[in-house]
């Protein structure tokens, strides 16, 4: 064999070295493991991230994700309960398969278990949704709930089907319907947007009088107190003033009484000094001393009274007046009479 020949044997063998190095070493991202087919069995010792060494041609690999990714499923149609049909431009689904999971999913749902077991399960769900719905549903009055609908129900399916795929969250786009209903649609806003600006200023307005009512209310109820007020100091004042006046009136009453007390005390002490005085000596003394200083006297058996000179009708009315205190037995009124006579320069007696 000559050297030629020699070279191009050993290049031969370096390619298919190469080639074969190529074919076996590979490459994991972070987030990733890599599953492997043998003779299409299925091994069950997946690898991680980095680089790795597997038999050429015989063992082959798939990459499965193992962290939060979003699956976007496009143009889905839809069929309301009315027979509009309209599509779903795109949904999408962000879920998260955990490592331990990933054998056993990628046996019975393959390493694309994502078409099985979400994107075929959104479009059956959807139609689900939208068969028992008309369009104003689906399209205005539910269209806010469908996304959380249908991460309920892949959910509910996940835990049965995969355990360890779970759904994060379900993004639904709003659908597309024929333009001559859009246009329809588009009318109602515009309608129901006037009608709920109609309705707020109504509610302005009624809030408006109701302010304006409690203001009216708040008023009367402080003209109410305030008046309650003044009459129930106007009428402290009078029952003040009664106070004032009954307590003027009882001291009024308490000076009357003494004075009166103190009166008659001195007219009873006085009536007592003269009964004590005008004894029968003492009257006949000062009898006969007014006797002394009288000017004329008259005497006589046939004269029984006394007279005042100059002034006979007032003699009169005393005789008359010792007549009746006799008959009453007012004996000290006849004394004291008595003894104003004697004191006069003109009183005559007749004995």
């Amino acid at each position: 064999m000559t050297m030629p020949h020699v070279g191009a044997v050993f290049a031969t063998i370096a390619g298919v070295m190469a080639i074969l190095l190529h074919s076996s070493i590979h490459k994991i991202e972070e987030g990733h493991l890599a599953v492997y087919y043998r003779g299409g069995a299925l091994l069950t010792s997946p690898n991680g991230p980095g680089y790795h060494i597997m038999l050429p041609f015989i063992t082959t690999y798939r990459s499965v994700q193992t962290t939060l990714q979003t699956d976007e499923i496009k143009n889905v149609p839809c069929g309301t309960s009315g027979g509009v049909m309209i599509y779903f431009d795109r949904i999408e689904v962000v879920n998260m398969l955990v490592p331990l999971a990933v054998v056993d999913i990628v046996r019975n749902y393959t390493a694309d278990y994502d078409k099985t077991l979400i994107f075929n399960k959104i479009h059956h769900e959807l139609n689900q949704f939208c068969s028992v719905h008309t369009l104003q549903e689906v399209y205005i009055e539910l269209f806010d709930i469908i996304d959380e609908n249908l991460k309920t129900a892949l959910q509910k399916d996940l835990n049965v089907m995969a355990p360890g795929l779970t759904i994060q969250a379900v993004r639904v786009t709003k659908p597309k319907i024929p333009e001559a209903i859009r246009r329809n649609f588009e009318l109602m806003e515009a309608e129901k947007t006037r009608l709920l600006i109609t309705a707020q200023t109504q509610k302005v307005v009624e809030k408006e009088a109701e302010t304006e009512r409690k203001k009216a209310i708040i008023e009367a109820q402080k003209v109410a107190q305030v008046a309650e007020i003044q009459f129930q100091q106007k009428v402290m004042e009078k029952e003040t003033e009664k106070k004032i006046s009954e307590i003027e009136d009882a001291a009024f009453l308490a000076r009357e009484k003494a004075k009166a007390d103190a009166e008659y005390y001195t007219a009873a002490k006085f009536a007592e000094a003269n009964t004590l005085k005008l004894t029968p000596e003492y009257l006949e003394l000062m009898k006969y001393q007014a006797i002394a200083a009288n000017s004329k006297i008259y005497f006589g058996q046939d004269i029984p009274n006394m007279f005042v000179e100059g002034n006979n009708m007032q003699a009169k009315r005393d005789r008359i007046f010792i007549i009746k205190c006799l008959c009453l037995g007012r004996r000290q009124q006849v004394v004291a009479l008595i003894y104003v006579c004697l004191q006069s320069v003109q009183c005559l007696f007749c004995l």
